[in-house]
């Protein structure tokens, strides 16, 4: 087993910290996992990214290279990122930014950063909205061991509000399951 996602989108929306998160919640899982992050020289609006590899055995290559889950929040990550993506693997993207063109991957678009602003009244927990959402859609980690993560990641007065986040992205999740039953 070997699993490797791509978090992408612009400086600031806590695709790094997510990549952490993710990686974190592998391990506690059991899991080998490692990350990787790479963003622009602007702390906020650059391009960021980051890469996580989830293994039952040893990782020897640190970059994600065939992609099995693909995050986008930006359009120009889906530009630069959609061609490294497997064809079986899956799309997530924030429909609420992204226009794409059809694709032979499986494609999941949700408007994660409008769904964040009208629950919580801010962008800044849309990575975690999507990143439990994923997480529900794959069990790529154990939303479990997601939140175990979240909890040694998070400062406390941002912690009821991820947490939230994370049952947020679960109910998004199972409504689309539900829907395209």
């Amino acid at each position: 087993m070997k699993i490797q996602t791509r978090l992408s989108g612009s400086g600031g929306q806590g695709l790094i910290l997510g990549g952490i998160l993710l990686a974190e919640a592998a391990i506690l899982d059991g899991k080998k996992a490692l990350q990787s992050q790479s963003y622009g020289p602007e702390s906020r609006g650059g391009s960021s990214r980051s890469d996580v590899i989830i293994s039952d055995k040893p990782i020897y290559f640190p970059r994600a290279t065939e992609l099995d889950n693909l995050l986008c929040l930006t359009q120009e990550s889906a530009d630069k990122f959609l061609e490294f993506l497997k064809p079986d693997g899956i799309f997530f993207y924030d429909s609420s930014q992204i226009k794409i063109n059809p694709i032979d991957a499986k494609s999941i678009g949700i408007p994660f950063t409008e769904k964040a602003i009208e629950k919580f009244k801010t962008p800044l927990v849309a990575n975690i909205v999507a990143l439990s959402f994923i997480g529900k859609i794959t069990n790529i980690v154990s939303l479990i061991s997601f939140k175990k993560a979240l909890k040694m990641r998070i400062k406390p007065k941002y912690l009821e509000m991820n947490l939230n986040a994370v049952k947020f992205g679960i109910q998004l999740a199972e409504k689309f399951l539900k829907s395209n039953e």
